[in-house]
């Protein structure tokens, strides 16, 4: 199991996340909508604008506000730039 930091010290199972996605397209909101309803949302933006949507194979919808491409390059290792807070 490899734990990435999503911001703020909250931590997401690698293995778990099946996509990164940005916000700003009308279906990630209306999934983003929905998962808050079925009580599946978790928000770790800490009142900042959320900049990417991490969808698990749990049905779990994690907002972040780190950008795809950062999360990315910490999924893949290539992470250099330790502050991001």
């Amino acid at each position: 199991m490899k734990l990435i930091n999503i911001g703020f010290g909250n931590m997401v199972n690698s293995e778990r996340i099946i996509a990164v996605v940005s916000p700003e397209s009308a279906p990630v909101k209306r999934i983003i909508q929905n998962s808050k309803d079925s009580g599946k949302l978790i928000d770790v933006t800490q009142g900042r604008k959320t900049m990417s949507v991490i969808f698990t194979d749990s049905e779990h919808i994690i907002l972040s506000y780190l950008r795809p491409e950062k999360l990315s390059d910490k999924f893949s290792g290539n992470e250099t730039d330790v502050s991001e807070e």
